[in-house]
């Protein structure tokens, strides 16, 4: 039996482009246009106007972190994540440090149309994270 290498990330979404582009700022990924076409706005063009913006994908420039693909999907988003992903941006801080670093992170993604769901302060047992929605509902922490 071989080993997986690699994974990718799938989510359910109205809008993947927009999404997708939430993303790779997020993330510092990108979103190169499918094989063939210069922009994604070119490729969109291309197709029949009811499978435009049906997917996209965003992947991290250095090859490090995993590929995420966002697919349209008919029905909205009715309950909260099975599964999250975890934005690593206060690794290594602690107490006051990591919170203000994170609490910064935050604003910049709200400015981007992320919304604070909850913040959660450090105790005895875990440092402090803050659980936020992406533009379409999807919630993932920032710790």
């Amino acid at each position: 039996m071989s080993a997986i290498k690699k994974v990718q990330v799938t989510f359910d979404c109205a809008e993947p482009g927009r999404v997708a582009r939430f993303w790779c700022e997020v993330l510092g990924y990108v979103s190169p246009p499918p094989s063939g076409f210069d922009t994604w706005e070119a490729y969109e063009e291309s197709r029949p106007a009811a499978d435009r913006d049906s997917w996209s994908a965003a992947s991290d420039p250095t090859g490090a972190g995993p590929r995420l693909y966002f697919q349209r999907v008919p029905e909205g988003k009715t309950a909260k994540n099975r599964v999250h992903l975890d934005v690593r941006a206060g690794t290594g801080l602690v107490g006051a440090e990591r919170l203000a670093v994170l609490e910064a992170e935050a604003a910049r993604l709200v400015a981007l149309g992320a919304s604070v769901v909850l913040v959660q302060h450090a105790d005895e047992e875990n440092e402090s994270c803050i659980t936020l929605q992406d533009v379409e509902g999807n919630e993932f922490c920032l710790d």
